[in-house]
């Protein structure tokens, strides 16, 4: 028996890093997994690898540049299935060489960037919550970032919508609650997807770790994880949170990292 037999779920952009383990994690606790992909191919060639193993999951479309797509691929999902129980939007971006600090970040790119992020989730949800209702309750979990409550040198526009990723949440969660709808946040810290290892030297990474208590990056089923316990019965008495999963970052002192007696 797994947590989450019989339930129905929808993870956003499920084809790479956090989303493909939440997939992965979700399908393996019994839930019948739909994956919101661009790439179709690669959504249905992560659903035969897990048919392999007797888990469900299938594709759907989903392209975060077409707006009409946020809807189409949720009532994809119910009509297929017949209800949705799980929503979760994972999908966020920016583009890092535009999305700088206030005076040199490029003001298209952050309005864009705000614009996409809060879309990826309000739409989604917007057509889920009824739904759910009808249902008798459900659970939403909104990917967000550690740098939605600590403020960074860079990537504005990212950090400022998820922010408002965080406030969204809180809101659904209040909302809702009395139709036994669920919805809360996940902050990831720095996780060792390949997309972000590529980009980062030793030296950044050296320093990086001198300010995470745990001493190591995350890893994309940390996360998954996460998404588990939120989705499932084990979470049922919990709404309207912000969770960190970041190793303890941004939790010291600032002096944290300079301490020499470690």
């Amino acid at each position: 028996m797994g947590k989450l037999d019989g339930k129905v779920a929808l993870v956003t952009s499920g084809t790479r890093g956090i989303g493909l383990q939440s997939v992965k994690t979700l399908a393996e606790n019994g839930a019948i997994v739909y994956i919101g992909a661009r790439r179709l191919d690669a959504a249905k060639e992560i659903c035969n690898e897990l048919a392999k193993s007797n888990y469900k999951a299938k594709a759907v479309y989903f392209d975060a540049t077409k707006e009409e797509t946020y809807k189409t691929m949720v009532e994809e999902v119910v009509n297929d299935a017949g209800k949705i129980d799980i929503l979760v939007n994972n999908y966020g971006g920016t583009d890092a060489r535009k999305d700088s600090n206030l005076v040199d970040g490029d003001q298209e790119t952050f309005f864009e960037t705000l614009n996409n992020n809060v879309k990826s989730v309000y739409i989604p949800c917007k057509i889920a919550v009824p739904y759910m209702e009808k249902n008798g309750g459900g659970s939403i979990v909104n990917i967000s970032s550690i740098g939605s409550i600590l403020p960074d040198l860079s990537r504005i526009g990212y950090c400022v919508s998820k922010a408002a990723v965080n406030s969204l949440t809180e809101n659904i969660a209040v909302q809702y609650a009395r139709s036994n709808i669920r919805c809360n946040a996940i902050l990831p810290g720095l996780i060792a997807t390949d997309a972000a290892l590529q980009n980062m030297s030793q030296e950044f990474i050296d320093v990086f770790l001198k300010h995470v208590p745990l001493k190591r990056f995350g890893q994309p089923k940390d996360i998954a994880e996460a998404v588990l316990f939120l989705a499932s019965d084990d979470s049922s008495f919990i709404t309207g949170e912000i969770l960190s999963v970041a190793g303890g970052y941004g939790e010291p002192s600032p002096m944290y990292g300079d301490d020499v007696s470690k």
